[in-house]
């Protein structure tokens, strides 16, 4: 592994070291066998732990590198601010990289945060099976573990399709630079992560808020069955979730998504990463990353309800295209919960309307400050992945109730779709609006094997229109946009500079 994982296993402990006198502080190599992981607390604290990267992930960049980085979501250039390059190429799908290798910021932070996700786990799943605490918690405690890891590296084979395989505790920089795992090693792991932990984990009802379940655990590993094209093997996880009593859809759409404050973690919610609102340095952000720029103060508290609205200004993220709005059919319940509409005084556009994403648009009570949890797995993709498995083995008849259960709540009729190709198109379709913003769009499309003929097609739209994708008449389209349609992202520059072997 690299220095970063290091530093990261150093943070990840340091909060947990005593209050000796600085000079009899045992070392911080030492600290996980000496002054911590003693008691069911000190694993409670560091699994914990583990969840934290989670909020960095989804605050900063996650969409920008599934979302923005797809058809579903652009940028609104601001001509007197500048281009921000690390947005604006995710979106142009031309992000600079060379030898396998980017300088793109929002890469290194993805990169960086999942192996800090990875490296607190190993800390955990080093020590756990020996460990002097009640058998519950050793079961649940390394469940959680198993289930983060795997969470992680299903993040580094889905973005990069290789990374270091590091499973142990890294305690000097020697053990640092690991080799890197080719994707089929990393999903390999990822199986045997997910599988362990199905067994050690409870379900939802026996599990506190917020953590890992074994329903998680299923959906998890049934998603990385649907990648790998084992249709048999995802729809027999797939049917153990459905038929576990545990989940259900929330009858209105809307109320799949949680408030700052309330109506977390509900019947639909498979996994979602939490945050609270307040000053406790657990709050959420990403909203704010998702709005037209420059946007007033009076613009923005229409928005948020903020008590402090200040303007923003810079470049705005995250806009829906007008693909993805007139992919809603008539009817469709999803699209006036997904997306919203908004004027700004200050545009450079000649037509300042904007469309802004609302599924996240909840009232909170500081600028910048929310508590809306983040969705990972929702109940309505497993009922997706249910159906698309099903269709794969030719199990047309089947499948069909469980795309329209989807429907149904949509406000739309049964699918019409009775071949094999119809449904598939049919499933494709409402994985786009059903989980539009929920960092889903690039995965689908690489795992599907469309990325290069839609986001051809996409870009060409762009560049012969655009005004019509946000650009306004003084902006331009860079000549190099869409030219490196690529399924995985380069590793990250500033990890290379570290390692060997990248």
């Amino acid at each position: 592994m690299k220095k970063s994982i290091i530093f990261s296993i150093a943070l990840s402990l340091s909060a947990f070291s005593c209050s000796e006198d600085f000079l009899t502080v045992t070392p911080e190599t030492a600290l996980s066998s000496v002054t911590f992981f003693k008691t069911e607390s000190d694993f409670i604290q560091a699994v914990n732990s583990a969840y934290v990267p989670l909020r960095a992930l989804h605050n900063i960049n996650s969409h920008l590198l599934s979302e923005q980085h797809s058809d579903n979501a652009r940028y609104v250039r601001n001509i007197l601010f500048g281009a921000t390059e690390n947005q604006s190429n995710l979106a142009d799908f031309n992000v600079p990289t060379a030898n396998g290798i980017t300088t793109n910021g929002n890469v290194l932070t993805a990169y960086r945060q999942n192996y800090l996700i990875i490296a607190r786990a190993n800390q955990v799943l080093a020590l756990i099976d020996a460990a002097s605490i009640p058998d519950a918690t050793k079961r649940n405690v390394k469940g959680q573990a198993l289930f983060l890891r795997a969470l992680a590296y299903l993040e580094i084979a889905r973005y990069f399709n290789r990374g270091p395989l590091q499973l142990t505790p890294v305690g000097g920089r020697a053990e640092a630079a690991a080799a890197l795992g080719t994707g089929e090693q990393l999903y390999a792991q990822i199986i045997k992560d997910a599988t362990e932990a199905i067994g050690l984990l409870p379900a939802k009802s026996a599990q506190e808020a917020g953590r890992a379940t074994s329903g998680a655990a299923r959906t998890l590993l049934a998603n990385v069955y649907m990648i790998q094209k084992k249709w048999a093997d995802a729809e027999t996880l797939l049917r153990a979730v459905v038929t576990s009593g545990e989940y259900s859809l929330m009858p209105n759409y809307a109320d799949a998504f949680s408030n700052s404050t309330s109506n977390k973690n509900t019947r639909e919610s498979v996994f979602e990463v939490q945050y609270l609102e307040g000053s406790q340095g657990l709050n959420g952000t990403f909203l704010y990353s998702m709005l037209p720029f420059p946007i007033s103060a009076a613009e923005l508290v229409t928005i948020t309800g903020t008590t402090n609205p200040q303007p923003l200004s810079g470049e705005g993220n995250n806009i829906p295209t007008p693909d993805l709005i007139e992919a809603y059919e008539t009817g469709d319940k999803r699209k006036d919960a997904t997306i919203g509409t908004i004027t700004l005084g200050g545009a450079l556009h000649v037509n300042k309307t904007f469309p802004y994403i609302k599924k996240y648009a909840r009232p909170h009570a500081l600028h910048n400050n929310h508590g809306m949890n983040w969705p990972i797995y929702r109940y309505s993709e497993v009922l997706l992945f249910l159906a698309e498995a099903l269709i794969e083995q030719n199990k047309l008849t089947d499948a069909a109730p469980f795309l329209n259960q989807v429907r149904t709540r949509a406000g739309l009729a049964n699918t019409t779709a009775t071949t094999q190709t119809a449904l598939r198109d049919a499933v494709y379709q409402e994985r786009r609006v059903e989980l539009a913003f929920e960092s889903k769009r690039l995965h689908d499309l690489v795992r599907t094997g469309r990325l290069e003929s839609v986001i051809k097609a996409y870009g060409d739209r762009v560049k012969a229109n655009k005004a019509r994708y946000y650009f306004p008449d003084a902006g331009f389209v860079p000549s190099d946009a869409f030219t490196l349609i690529t399924p995985y992202y380069g590793l990250p520059a500033a990890e290379a500079d570290l390692s060997p072997n990248f």
